[in-house]
């Protein structure tokens, strides 16, 4: 098992805050403090000493009473993210009984990014092995059910084909990379060279509601302080792989059962879901566990909790 570790203070989310001139949001600080941070190395030959490239995680347990499911849930946050995009589903499922991992995945959020890393296919192997120091290496069963939302499920995919002994069952959750996006980008506005905190935010509010929430009126000053901490933090400016075919090309490689819940309404496949689902159900050789939701766009979970959590359920049991 790895051990906690001090903060990586640049990047942690009070220091962020006071660089852009927000508060953090109450309701992460009390998450944050419920947690256990724990941190581990890229790699193993990522060396030693102050210099050691870390990825940073945080842990939860169920509440003292609550039946645990029988493994834990890794989670892996969408791009420009880190762990508090799950922020409105965790405490569900906690009193589902799920012990949850939540990766700041390479890049993003409070972790040191892949040296000379890009984009997707250069964090695989540090993520696995991330995994193995949290839950150790899978020695006759797989250690834990895998879920990434959005750019995270598009590493899950690539993660669960290439370490499939590490995973039981993966989820994907809004995920590009199925060769369905290609020249259908959102146009979202630049921010960081806009003069003032007002702009700024009007500037997330604006592609939040034009990537990320359906309903615009769900756009609340605590989701637009979690989206700004998050994409101020983002080293991945040059990422691509979103817009090819390569998480359709790894699901033709799973054995585990998969299973995909995506928003009605998400823009990444305005009118394409049926398609979309077809897609994937013809990579991957077993039969595709599929949900969609309803009124919901792409970041499922934040709009639409109670309904996600269902829906995650479901495609764990």
């Amino acid at each position: 098992m790895a051990a906690a570790e001090d903060s990586l203070e640049e990047r942690s989310l009070a220091c962020t805050a006071q660089q852009l001139g927000l508060a953090v949001p109450e309701s992460l600080l009390r998450l944050q403090a419920q947690s256990r941070r724990v941190t581990t190395a890229l790699s193993p030959q990522t060396g030693g000493g102050d210099k050691l490239a870390r990825m940073v995680w945080h842990g939860w347990q169920p509440p003292a009473g609550v039946a645990r499911q029988a493994r834990p849930l890794v989670m892996l946050h969408g791009g420009s993210g880190s762990w508090t995009h799950w922020a409105r589903v965790i405490e569900p499922l906690l009193l589902s009984g799920y012990t949850l991992w939540l990766a700041d995945l390479p890049g993003f959020g409070e972790s040191d990014a892949v040296p000379g890393g890009v984009d997707v296919d250069t964090m695989l192997a540090p993520v696995a092995y991330g995994i193995e120091q949290l839950l150790g290496q899978s020695q006759s069963a797989p250690v834990c059910d895998l879920v990434g939302f959005s750019f995270g499920g598009m590493a899950a995919g690539l993660m669960a084909a290439e370490f499939p002994q590490l995973f039981h069952r993966l989820v994907l959750v809004g995920a590009p990379g199925m060769g369905l996006t290609e020249g259908k980008a959102v146009r979202l506005k630049g921010w960081r060279h806009l003069p003032g905190l007002q702009a700024q935010m009007e500037a997330h509010r604006y592609n939040l509601a034009a990537l990320m929430l359906h309903d615009a009126s769900l756009i609340d000053e605590e989701t637009l302080a979690l989206h700004a901490l998050n994409v101020g933090r983002d080293r991945l400016p040059r990422r691509r792989l979103s817009q090819t075919d390569i998480l359709a090309q790894a699901l033709g490689k799973l054995k585990m059962p998969l299973a995909a819940i995506y928003g009605e309404q998400d823009p990444l496949y305005t009118g394409r879901l049926e398609e979309l689902r077809a897609a994937m159900q013809c990579q991957y050789a077993a039969d595709l566990h599929w949900q969609s939701l309803e009124g919901v766009g792409h970041w499922a979970q934040h709009e639409a909790p109670a309904a996600f959590c269902a829906a995650l359920k479901k495609a764990l049991a």
